[in-house]
């Protein structure tokens, strides 16, 4: 059985959305704020994360930060419907996906799933020879990657992303096209997920992010990796 930490300070949402997960077949932990949810996330072992923005006692930023230092865990956040900047704030702070409130459990359990899936994913699919973007190596079957022979800290969905930036070098993917193969859906997600995904991928693989050279920008449709 797959375990979630869900990290939720409004009592009523994260009981609701807790028994309805567990009816999916999760094993849900809970924590109703940030200290708490790290001191669970050190003490249990948790396959997925649900993180609220908006906590008690720190940021759900914050606490997105302090898991990325220990841990490539999938995070999903939860923000409201008319946070824009928060959302795209949470996904830079590490996140790899974001749902809106009011959350609909079914939805939810889709997210999680497809989340899951390209987790495993990634961790059963070997590939022996490594990829050679300059000085960016992609070595598949050990999940890693490396810059000037240092590997770097990705999460699982930055890895992916990469992954099918090398597998179609040169060529132009768009974002519903990132979508359907990263996250693993087309209906609930939207460009700003895959864009905020490749800001945070240029600032690991690129020496000037903001004036990339290696996965550049197809502008109105996607990117693409320059091989």
């Amino acid at each position: 059985m797959e375990s979630l930490l869900f990290i939720e300070d409004d009592d009523a949402i994260r009981l609701a959305l807790s028994l309805a997960l567990e009816d999916e077949g999760y094993s849900v932990r809970q924590a109703a704020n940030g200290v708490e949810g790290l001191v669970a996330f050190d003490a249990y072992s948790a396959d997925l994360i649900l993180l609220d923005l908006r906590l008690p006692d720190m940021s759900g930023f914050e606490v997105c930060r302090a898991l990325r230092l220990k841990s490539i865990v999938p995070i999903i956040i939860i923000t409201a419907q008319t946070d824009t900047v928060d959302m795209v704030a949470g996904l830079e702070a590490g996140a790899d996906d974001y749902v809106t409130k009011p959350v609909v459990p079914k939805e939810l359990a889709a997210r999680i799933r497809a989340l899951l899936r390209r987790v495993h994913l990634q961790d059963t699919t070997a590939a022996s020879t490594p990829s050679v973007f300059g000085d960016i190596e992609l070595r598949r079957e050990q999940g890693i990657v490396l810059r000037g022979g240092h590997e770097l800290s990705l999460t699982k969905t930055e890895f992916r992303l990469l992954v099918e930036f090398a597998d179609h070098a040169g060529a132009v993917l768009s974002r519903d096209q990132l979508l359907e193969r990263v996250w693993g859906y087309e209906y609930f997600g939207d460009s700003r997920l895959v864009d905020a995904h490749v800001r945070r991928l240029r600032v690991k693989v690129e020496e000037h992010p903001d004036d990339p050279k290696l996965i550049v920008t197809a502008r109105g449709v996607g990117y693409r990796l320059i091989n």
